[in-house]
């Protein structure tokens, strides 16, 4: 079930893996689902509700937050960072921290095949289509159809993106 540094894991109770789950040194996970034979780098931390497909590479330093879902066959880049939540707050309207009651989480689906690069951000409420691909270092801030390549900050389309240079 895992390689590299077993003492570095931190599983919680609550998780399920898949056959075949492949986990370097230093993860955290709570409360997710991952499928068969995905492989999960090091310093990873995936949080309780998020489900990762089977067949799926989640490179080092990534972030999957609450109300992910990533489908089969996805590829997600090193350092690739999830919100679940547009408008994030430290305090209520009336002072007090916020709590799990004081907001509401933003699910983003990555669809089938997709591909995400190295240093992507991902806002939430968002789907990425059937084998999209963003490209290293994108800022997605609205939904990517299926089989397009979004680049930049902000994620644009290929097409629109060239039509910026001669």
């Amino acid at each position: 079930m895992s390689e590299g540094n077993p003492e570095g894991l931190r599983l919680a109770s609550d998780v399920s893996l898949g056959a075949g789950v492949r986990l370097f040194g230093f993860v955290n996970l709570y409360g997710c689902k991952i499928g068969d034979q995905t492989r999960i780098g090091c310093f990873v931390e995936i949080q309780c509700g998020a489900r990762v497909g089977a067949r799926c590479k989640i490179s080092s330093h990534t972030f999957i937050c609450e109300g992910v879902i990533i489908e089969d066959e996805v590829f997600v880049g090193h350092g690739v960072m999830f919100t679940n939540d547009r408008r994030p707050k430290a305090v209520a309207e009336n002072g007090g921290i916020i709590t799990n009651d004081d907001w509401q989480c933003q699910p983003t689906r990555v669809k089938a095949g997709a591909s995400i690069g190295s240093g992507s951000t991902i806002l939430s409420g968002l789907v990425i289509g059937e084998n999209a691909m963003v490209g290293a270092g994108s800022v997605v801030t609205r939904d990517v159809p299926a089989g397009t390549t979004v680049v930049g900050n902000p994620a644009r389309s290929i097409e629109q993106s060239n039509r910026n240079y001669p």
